[in-house]
């Protein structure tokens, strides 16, 4: 896909945020703000079609506990960033 350069504001906190993670995952400031750009953009991306109907539903085994919850959280967050250290040293 190519790329187009835009300008943006920053607060010089948010920047700082940006510098010490790219410097944490070996990456460049400027992959971290695309990718920045990339969640948000498909965070409010519409849908022409529902996911899922009105009639479909998922069975979950049971009730979840906010423990499992939680726990999926947390192994969730690990492997990401597994797979971004991973990707990072490629």
């Amino acid at each position: 896909m190519a790329l187009k350069r835009t300008n943006v504001y920053a607060e010089d906190d948010d920047l700082l945020l940006i510098k010490e993670a790219a410097a944490r995952l070996g990456v460049s400031e400027a992959e971290m703000i695309r990718e920045g750009i990339h969640r948000i953009a498909l965070a409010h991306r519409v849908w022409d079609e529902p996911f899922v109907s009105d009639e479909e539903t998922f069975d979950l085994g049971g009730p979840v506990t906010p423990e499992e919850t939680g726990d999926a959280v947390v192994r969730g967050h690990v492997e990401r960033e597994r797979r971004n250290r991973r990707g990072s040293a490629a």
